[in-house]
């Protein structure tokens, strides 16, 4: 009881109808925010730049948000490679190749690395990041930042994914595991012969049994929801096209439930304490209930001093 917010009573009083319409316009607060700050960062770097810091920035994660963003940005001043070679220039440009090469199948991938960072190092070793910027403690195996660099390295090596991501709004309509499965085609990279990273969590990691593929759908989920739709409603405002804007906020809409995780289970908490109320199975009442915990929870303290949400819940029709 002591975890309950003061709005809980209040919410437990509202309509299913009305619980769903206000996640629905928290949702579409927080798609608009993100649009907006992508706006805002395409007016300095264009909007495809601006569209490779926000998936480099989202593959980061909530810890390492900074660097991955970063090197998004040193990568927008370097000419093109192949895929392999933007493998070896993110990883060096991280810090993240091993100093010493590995033991087993490792090393050989390593020193191939290596042999194409070598010509590049003291060019740009003002530019390498520091070991500090990275935080790797509590990260799952699959969510390692390598593995990361190494799917936005062959989106960068490929360089056609913007236009991608804007035929995937163009395709047919459907429902939200429709989505789900066009947007995950579309951002998987086309498998390499012998893929070292089919087999490998990160450069030091033993060799998996399976392989497992570099890209999943519950992270498509998070970066169609933080980056790709957010974009696409930005572009679509910013060209006054409706049409596509209310096709993009469609698509938020209906797009399935992502993973949950400790902020959305405490704000349930908080919010609805241990009723068996049934939230909206979708991505979008989950922004909801983090917009809210934004715009309120975080604002105030546990005990929810000064917090007006209860009073505006109040005013809501009940069941």
């Amino acid at each position: 009881a002591e975890t309950l917010g003061q709005c809980c009573a209040p919410l437990a009083a509202v309509s299913a109808e009305t619980l769903a319409e206000l996640l629905h316009q928290a949702a579409l607060v927080r798609l608009k925010r993100k649009a907006s700050e992508l706006a805002i960062r395409a007016r300095h770097v264009g909007w495809e730049q601006a569209l490779w810091e926000g998936l480099f920035a989202a593959l980061g994660y909530r810890h390492n948000t900074w660097p991955m963003r970063r090197l998004a940005e040193l990568a927008a001043e370097l000419k093109g490679s192949t895929s392999q070679d933007w493998e070896a220039r993110l990883l060096g440009l991280a810090g993240l190749l091993p100093a010493q090469l590995p033991r087993g199948d490792n090393a050989a991938h390593v020193k191939t690395l290596w042999d194409i960072w070598w010509r590049e190092r003291d060019v740009l070793a003002d530019r390498i990041l520091p070991a500090a910027a990275w935080q790797f403690a509590g990260l799952r195996p699959a969510n390692h930042s390598q593995r990361r660099l190494v799917l936005a390295a062959r989106w960068w090596s490929a360089g056609d994914l913007p236009r991608r991501i804007e035929d995937w709004l163009n395709g047919s309509p459907g429902d939200g595991s429709h989505f789900v499965d066009r947007l995950l085609t579309t951002l998987t990279p086309t498998p390499m012969p012998d893929d070292f990273w089919s087999h490998h969590w990160t450069l030091r990691s033993p060799r998996l049994a399976q392989p497992q593929p570099l890209l999943g759908a519950p992270r498509v989920t998070d970066l169609a929801i933080n980056v790709v739709l957010p974009w696409l409603h930005a572009r679509a405002t910013a060209g006054g096209n409706e049409l596509i804007r209310r096709e993009v906020e469609r698509r938020h809409f209906a797009w399935p439930a992502g993973e949950d995780n400790a902020v959305l289970k405490l704000a349930r908490t908080r919010l609805f304490g241990g009723t068996a109320r049934k939230l909206p199975r979708t991505a979008a009442a989950q922004q909801g209930l983090l917009q809210i915990t934004r715009d309120f929870c975080d604002r105030a303290d546990a005990l929810c001093a000064g917090c007006r949400f209860p009073e505006l819940v109040r005013a809501l029709p009940a069941v």
